[in-house]
């Protein structure tokens, strides 16, 4: 009679053993340091709603360095147009108006032309792999649509994955929020699925099965004001701090690099290491040779969810091989040795020199100009345009980083 009551125990404790046995691969506590060049073979970017606009815009612009990107909830290249009411109902909600994706294709295919952009040449076979959940109703269905025609249109190989029940949220299975949530801190445990496994097949591959012991590598916590360009991080809307888990294994072997970034409500400042310790990347990247790279966001006015800039909070320039967070990421890419290496900021890329004749709404959506009570303005130098629409023509020319003059 007492048999079954002892069975029960025996297994409930067998279950709990095999629970441990997944969740001890925590991520260790950081260690101060700097980054560090590394043997890097191939370096990708992967990101969650407004680190998934911002995956996207890192992959589009330096097509070059990032080999190929997996999106949780995000919508296609500059869908926000520097226009936050624009974000919000028409890239996330849909009761507004939004670019096509062939509008967005041929806006790509203009900044690469003005060389604001990495060729799209680029981005043809390069592996994409995006998800979005049938519980998401922060970036709907359709928005995430676009982001997988934008991507075939050019040329990616792309898979996408919108079965799963998941709200909005990065979706892990060692998440500790339940599959249909959208609640901090935004990391999701669907059963058995393991999304992170079908992102790093498809763009590795192959992969190893993730790790079940302890981890093996380092968490390194860096300062961030080495790799914003004027050193304040704060400036231009990101933390002090960023993170990068390094395995062992990479100290003395090549590994490949990804760049991992975080969505709103989900920065370190407010969530400390959940989507680092919870994300399920560092138990593959023990086992796979892969350095993963966490930068961090944070608040400013404008910005008070901490997101990543895909509306142009920040700069104009958010989607464009110039804008601010942009360089900054890609130094901490270059640093780790992604990119070429380095141990520093690399330079901004240079501005090709040549004069370039559009109209004066071009030139704003280009991150050449602005608009301000409905006149145009050059970039840095202020000088007037004449009326911001597309009938008004202005030939300018960049002389400096961000600093454009008319010809």
């Amino acid at each position: 009679m007492r048999i079954r009551p002892v069975l029960l125990v025996v297994l409930t404790a067998l279950s709990l053993m095999a629970s441990l046995s997944v969740a001890r691969a925590s991520v260790p506590p950081p260690t101060r340091s700097t980054l560090t060049e590394h043997d890097i073979s191939a370096t990708y970017v992967s990101g969650l709603s407004s680190g998934g606009f911002m995956a996207n815009q890192l992959h589009v612009a330096y097509s070059s360095v990032f080999k190929g990107a997996g999106i949780f909830s995000a919508g296609a290249y500059d869908c926000a147009q520097n226009n936050l009411s624009t974000a919000l109902y028409a890239c996330m909600e849909t009761t507004l108006p939004r670019k096509t994706p062939a509008q967005l294709e041929q806006l790509t295919r203009d900044r690469a032309a003005a060389g604001s952009l990495d060729p799209v040449q680029g981005l043809s076979g390069a592996p994409v792999w995006l998800f979005h959940g049938t519980a998401d109703a922060t970036v709907k269905t359709a928005v995430n649509d676009d982001l997988a025609t934008y991507y075939r249109d050019l040329g990616a190989n792309v898979a996408y994955d919108k079965t799963s029940g998941a709200g909005h949220a990065w979706v892990s299975p060692i998440g500790p929020n339940a599959c249909g949530s959208t609640t901090s801190p935004y990391v999701n445990k669907c059963g058995t699925a393991d999304p992170v496994k079908q992102m790093l097949t498809h763009l590795f591959g192959t992969v190893a099965p993730a790790t079940t012991s302890p981890l093996t590598g380092k968490l390194v916590q860096f300062d961030q004001s080495a790799y914003v360009p004027g050193g304040n991080p704060a400036s231009v809307s990101m933390g002090n701090e960023g993170f990068a888990y390094v395995p062992a294994a990479c100290e003395n072997a090549s590994c490949k690099l990804m760049v991992t970034l975080h969505g709103c409500y989900q920065y370190y400042g407010l969530v400390g290491n959940a989507l680092m310790d919870k994300g399920y990347l560092n138990e593959y990247a023990d086992t796979n040779n892969m350095i993963v790279l966490y930068p961090q966001a944070t608040t400013m006015a404008g910005n008070p969810r901490g997101c990543w800039d895909w509306w142009g909070y920040q700069s104009a320039a958010y989607p464009l091989k110039s804008g601010p967070q942009m360089v900054s990421v890609l130094a901490m890419v270059k640093a780790l040795g992604g990119a070429g290496g380095g141990t520093g900021p690399g330079p901004t890329p240079t501005p090709t020199p040549e004069c370039i004749t559009a109209s004066n709404y071009s030139h704003t959506t280009a991150g050449r100009a602005y608009a301000s009570l409905g006149q145009t303005y050059a970039k840095g130098s202020n000088q007037p345009l004449g009326l911001w629409n597309t009938f008004t023509n202005s030939t300018l020319k960049q002389t400096s980083p961000g600093y454009w003059v008319t010809c």
